[in-house]
């Protein structure tokens, strides 16, 4: 006769054989840019495992985005979405993280250049843009513009009116300024018009994430959900740069 003791312990043993036995769900990436003769066969958008194979063409360059990093493919041949990523997850916190405006003061952001000045956060809006922009405070607005020279002033404005609300001035050397919420107010699914000192325009729609998506993979689908491609474009953008420098 077993004890109770030894019969408790094969129970657990035979448990944890079990589990092992299990197959180990495939962590699953979010294609984030795709360029090339493939772009049709791999869209923006589509899900791939880790276990899976994408075959490629000359020309083609597919970013992926996972939870652990990203992988940029460049064809030709057949490549493992699972190989280890050229970029690691923890490298673009600064890019991606949950309300990095309301705790960036304004003004001249680090690392930017004047020859080719890139938005140094998703949450950042490119006054030069037009788009669905996703936030997750839509009371701490933060306008971007390229550049950094001379004194700027936009107008801000709703499309059905003639008059502007409130106007922003971005000062020498200012790259970021705030919106003030008690002169724009701004909804969840409201529109409003940006004017640039020489006349242009951009029409910026505000959505705002009622959820928080911690993993970067989680988050570029809820972008490409609610139709802020601008950000997705952003975030594509800066992950095939790092890993372009860190010779991907």
């Amino acid at each position: 006769m077993f004890s109770d003791r030894l019969k408790t312990k094969l129970s657990a043993l035979a448990l944890a054989g079990a589990a092992l036995a299990l197959p180990v769900a495939a962590m699953a990436g979010v294609v984030v840019k795709s360029t090339g003769p493939s772009s049709t066969k791999y869209p923006v958008g589509t899900k791939v495992d880790d276990a899976a194979t994408i075959t490629l063409k000359a020309g083609d360059v597919v970013t992926v985005l996972t939870a652990n990093g990203t992988r940029v493919i460049k064809g030709a041949g057949t490549f493992r979405v699972g190989d280890r990523p050229q970029v690691a997850a923890d490298r673009f916190a600064s890019l991606t993280r949950k309300r990095a405006a309301t705790r960036v003061r304004t003004g001249a952001v680090r690392g930017e250049t004047d020859e080719n000045p890139t938005n140094p956060s998703l949450w950042y809006v490119d006054v030069t843009r037009s788009g669905t922009i996703c936030l997750y405070d839509l009371a701490t607005v933060r306008l971007w513009r390229p550049g950094t020279e001379g004194t700027s002033t936009y107008l801000i404005g709703k499309p059905t009116a003639a008059l502007p609300l409130a106007e922003v001035t971005f000062d020498d050397t200012v790259t970021v300024a705030a919106l003030d919420p008690s002169r724009v107010s701004v909804g969840d699914g409201e529109s409003f018009v940006i004017s640039a000192p020489d006349g242009s325009t951009s029409v910026v729609k505000f959505v705002l994430l009622a959820e928080d998506y911690e993993a970067p993979d989680a988050l570029a689908e809820a972008l490409i959900a609610k139709g802020c491609t601008v950000q997705l474009e952003t975030m594509a953008a800066s992950l095939e740069a790092s890993a372009e420098a860190s010779g991907g």
